[in-house]
């Protein structure tokens, strides 16, 4: 039996993940967002178990639409470019965005910081209105007060959240990675 009789609100078991309310906003295919969560686990892993990329890093990994994500700082440069690498090759990874800055890992500080603007971006994107537009197709990463934005959106919905975003408190830098929803276009 197909899941296609399921309501949104209704958490459906996939794989071993649990994919709820929030599921029933995603422009992405259900699957899509299980092999994005599956992607991040295996980046992550991968990147913490390497010789030579585990202790010369602080490198997060962040998946969108199979669209991987690097943030964080590694050093040397060939640490960041082995990080990407490795996760280059990972399954189901279809794009590699390469963030990581080479030198020291931020302040604990800086890293509270940056989940502080992370929680008033996710606040400041309530407050876009555009109709139809829901805050939760928007995902939201920050590293070193840099504002990453990944979705799948209209031009519209990418334009006012990053707009949005830009002014909020400590924001230094939006960085939109957005794909467009193909039927909005």
């Amino acid at each position: 039996m197909g899941t296609s009789g399921l309501s949104g609100c209704v958490p459906i078991l996939v794989g071993g993940t649990i994919a709820g309310a929030s599921a029933a906003y995603d422009r992405r295919h259900y699957e899509t967002v299980i092999d994005d969560q599956q992607i991040e686990l295996a980046a992550m892993h991968t990147l913490a178990q390497d010789a030579i990329v585990g202790p010369s890093s602080r490198i997060s990994a962040t998946s969108y639409n199979r669209t991987l994500l690097l943030t964080g700082q590694a050093d040397p440069e060939a640490v960041a470019a082995r990080a990407a690498d490795l996760v280059s090759r990972l399954p189901k990874v279809e794009r590699v965005v390469d963030e990581i800055r080479i030198g020291p890992p931020i302040s604990l500080g800086q890293e509270s910081e940056d989940a502080l603007i992370t929680s008033r971006a996710k606040l400041a994107l309530t407050k876009v209105e555009l109709p139809g537009f829901n805050p939760t197709r928007v995902k939201v990463v920050t590293e070193d007060a840099t504002v990453y934005l990944m979705g799948l959106v209209t031009p519209a919905e990418a334009a006012a959240a990053a707009e949005q975003i830009s002014y909020v408190p400590g924001v230094q830098q939006v960085v939109k990675l957005f794909e467009y929803d193909p039927a909005s276009t």
